[in-house]
């Protein structure tokens, strides 16, 4: 499982997983624009870009958020997400290739990216993280 939706009243609530930081951070990028779209986004272009967070909650919120920056910004849907995080874990370098959202029809808006029950965590060998997301 690289993701799944949990049950949320009114937001979109998500968990996504990965054998590593980086690819956990890969699918909770891939979890948000599923969100957005059902249909699979093709691999046009390329847009790339560094954040930094205090902490891997901040990280995650700062990373998320960049897609929504992308997406209303510059008309840019994600489909591909590669992730390499520093040693400090405090910064990341990501390299995401996708399309223009004009090819594509959204079904949820996204207003905003919450740390509203967020957490990132080691589980066994596996990394997760729960997001949910203001609609």
């Amino acid at each position: 499982m690289k993701f799944k939706f949990l049950e949320h009243t009114a937001d979109i609530k998500f968990q996504a997983q990965g054998v590593s930081l980086d690819k956990m951070f890969e699918n909770a990028g891939l979890a948000l624009i599923k969100s957005m779209f059902e249909e699979k986004v093709k691999a046009k272009k390329k847009e790339n870009f560094k954040i930094q967070g205090q902490d891997l909650e901040s990280l995650l919120y700062n990373f998320l958020e960049e897609f929504l920056f992308l997406f209303e910004a510059k008309g840019f849907l994600a489909s591909k997400i590669k992730v390499k995080m520093s040693k400090d874990k405090k910064s990341l370098e990501a390299e995401i290739q996708g399309d223009d959202a004009k090819n594509y029809k959204i079904h949820t808006h996204i207003k905003a990216i919450t740390y509203n029950e967020m957490f990132v965590k080691q589980q066994g060998k596996n990394w997760v993280c729960q997001v949910v997301l203001d609609i």
